[in-house]
């Protein structure tokens, strides 16, 4: 059972942000109470600009595919589905003050976002003040979503996800004995550090040194210079904006310690932005595009060619929240108010996205399975899949 617990920003920011934004379509649009009376709004916030600005853009891009799919199949009972983006900038305070704006507004039914734990976190009481869901594509700290029965997040739990890193990852497949850890400074990157540090001395995988570090952070030869001193044979990073530096100094540096990291995903930029010094990366996934599957890569080919990068999972779970919720305000009938939709997405079970069945737990959360990654000739490939636990438990 989930726990019960329980500032409009100024005009100007409010129109500055409405002014910085590009229009999304007919069906779409950027300020709150915008668009024609037969629409049905939700809000969307997510950082279109900063450090994980790719991010953003591609839930700005997925949604985006989404909510003229369903536009163009006839809506939501008689009603266009109007997504409406605003940049909360990977900033917990500004992702809280445009909440506030969506639960002000009236004509907004649900929220879909944000990217971080940290944000949604913020979030999660103003919703929870107007019994209006949140529904995040990427928050998997678990606390999210126990915050209150507002608050549900698809990506799957992060506490099952640093627990495989982990074990599976490191130990199983990559055999690792002695590993460093650099974390991000947040409620995803701690929730991260502490349940890969919990799973590590169950399975006796040695820790020899960790570091943290803030987001926005540059320089990081500090942190790789305490990382050579204690002589790791593996170096675990867990973050998404920064990796990618982080990566490169370590490289530039002169350090050739295998690299592994948790968070951005099969990220494009990372690779483009890291070239040679990421080949050999292990990360872990719990969505793959199938080359076999014409849907997925049909639906990878168009993303890419509006977005400009190649998808992540990411931006396959934005897309699926956006169809997510269209279902859950369709089944509310002509009854469609804040708190029918959050209930509606609570009971539902849906399998019409590309990441599977979504049918929340009681936290509000799902159970996801990880297939295991790495960066070969500049590409992300598949090296083992979802029932990699069971082989090693099978001894194959």
């Amino acid at each position: 059972m989930k726990k019960m617990l329980s500032s409009l920003g100024s005009l100007v920011a409010m129109l500055l942000s409405v002014s910085l934004l590009t229009a999304c379509g007919a069906a779409g649009s950027n300020a709150p109470g915008g668009g024609e009376a037969d629409s049905v709004k939700v809000g969307v916030l997510a950082p279109l600009t900063g450090a994980n600005a790719e991010f953003g853009k591609g839930f700005e891009v997925a949604m985006t595919m989404a909510m003229e799919e369903v536009n163009a199949a006839g809506g939501i009972n008689g009603k266009t589905l109007e997504l409406v983006f605003q940049d909360s900038k990977g900033d917990a305070k500004e992702s809280s003050d445009l909440c506030r704006q969506y639960v002000d507004n009236e004509d907004i039914v649900a929220v879909l976002g944000d990217f971080t734990s940290t944000a949604c976190m913020a979030d999660a009481p103003i919703v929870k003040e107007a019994e209006m869901a949140i529904l995040s594509p990427t928050a998997s700290n678990p606390a999210f979503t126990e915050m209150n029965d507002c608050t549900f997040g698809i990506i799957g739990k992060q506490d099952a996800d640093s627990r495989y890193y982990a074990h599976y990852v490191l130990q199983e497949y990559a055999g690792v004995d002695n590993v460093g850890i650099i974390y991000i400074e947040s409620d995803w990157g701690n929730a991260a550090m502490s349940n890969f540090v919990d799973e590590a001395g169950k399975i006796g995988l040695n820790i020899v040194e960790m570091a943290s570090f803030v987001q926005d952070e540059k320089d990081f030869s500090s942190i790789i210079t305490k990382m050579k001193a204690a002589n790791p044979d593996h170096i675990a990073i867990m973050d998404q904006g920064a990796t990618s530096q982080i990566i490169n100094q370590i490289r530039t540096s002169g350090w050739d310690v295998s690299l592994s990291t948790n968070g951005p995903g099969t990220s494009q930029q990372l690779i483009d932005l890291c070239g040679e010094n990421c080949e050999g990366l292990l990360l872990t996934t719990p969505f793959f595009f199938d080359p076999e599957n014409e849907k997925e890569m049909a639906w990878r080919d168009e993303f890419t060619e509006r977005a400009g990068f190649a998808p992540t999972v990411h931006s396959v779970n934005a897309y699926d929240c956006a169809l997510l919720i269209s279902e859950a305000i369709r089944q509310c009938g002509d009854d469609i108010t804040r708190e029918n939709v959050r209930d509606k997405l609570a009971a539902i079970d849906f399998s019409g996205g590309l990441t599977g069945q979504i049918k929340f737990d009681e936290t509000g959360s799902l159970d996801r399975r990880y297939i295991i990654c790495e960066i070969v000739d500049g590409e992300y490939v598949k090296r083992a899949g979802f029932d990699y636990p069971e082989q090693v438990a099978a001894g194959k």
